[in-house]
């Protein structure tokens, strides 16, 4: 297999993510793999290698299509191989997840430790990463822990540390995009694309003034404050929408609110009236 078929996706993702490699060792429920297949597809990767899946068509099975959830062009392209020593044929840098602690084998590091590895892996051309998953009952075993560099844990509930291995894969997955994106040139935040909203700006002075009166009438109307003896109330008040900085938008609600206040205290003393 070339770097180029290595790297081909089925959805235009930046080439770091391209090289990296999930690998599903011995699947056993398609479910599984189509939970796997959307976990990658939400972290911007397109890389999905089955080895040796109990049902070899397991990707297309109707259970598999339904939990990849609008992931199905990953299931479409997902690779299946004989063998595990196949599926790491192009990888430079590869990661063994595991739960178990091992006295023999490859050296340990946490799924974090993992990504920065990978990131500075990936940062040099024509370098590719492969993490490893097991079998939904045992895991990995210990020849094919042997054929990683790393056995890479994540640092769960050690009285319960059994994940499903689609919900691990979503944790490294996202360990790996949060690492990843800098050299991808990707922002970590939503873009708005310049969009700006000017109900958002701060409000003015003359605009928080012009609430502190209504707030003040407000507050007449429902008795809250009495004129004869308002104390330190109004002070008080001026001084907690000064430190609260609010927006244009959250002037105009709070008057809403005040209008709404008045509104009803007169509704009821007309009621009681009549």
């Amino acid at each position: 297999m070339t770097l180029q078929e290595y790297s081909d996706s089925p959805t235009a993702i930046p080439d770091v993510f391209a090289r990296v490699r999930f690998i599903m060792v011995r699947p056993s429920h398609p479910g599984n793999i189509g939970s796997a297949a959307r976990a990658l597809k939400t972290m911007g990767f397109g890389s999905l290698h089955l080895v040796a899946p109990r049902d070899p068509a397991a990707a297309h099975h109707p259970e598999a299509i339904a939990l990849a959830s609008g992931a199905g062009d990953l299931l479409e392209t997902a690779r299946i191989h004989a063998t595990l020593a196949e599926a790491l044929a192009p990888a430079t840098l590869t990661f063994a997840l595991t739960a178990r602690p091992r006295a023999l084998g490859p050296q340990a590091c946490d799924i974090r430790e993992a990504a920065g590895l990978s990131a500075s892996e990936l940062a040099k051309p024509h370098r590719c990463v492969a993490l490893v998953l097991g079998t939904e009952r045992s895991g990995l075993s210990n020849d094919e822990m042997g054929l990683c560099q790393y056995a890479c844990h994540i640092p769960a509930n050690p009285a319960y540390s059994s994940l499903n291995v689609a919900q691990a894969l979503q944790l490294c997955a996202w360990e790996l995009r949060y690492a990843l994106l800098p050299l991808s040139g990707q922002a970590r935040l939503p873009d708005t694309h310049g969009r700006h909203d000017p109900g958002s700006d701060p409000a003015s002075n003359q605009q928080v003034d012009a609430l502190l009166e209504h707030l003040e009438r407000a507050m007449r109307a429902t008795g809250f404050l009495d004129p004869a003896h308002p104390k330190k109330l109004l002070p008080r008040m001026r001084q907690l929408w000064i430190r609260a900085q609010p927006s244009i938008d959250e002037v105009d609600m709070l008057r809403g609110l005040c209008t709404a206040m008045i509104r009803s205290s007169s509704e009821h003393i007309d009621t009681h009236t009549f």
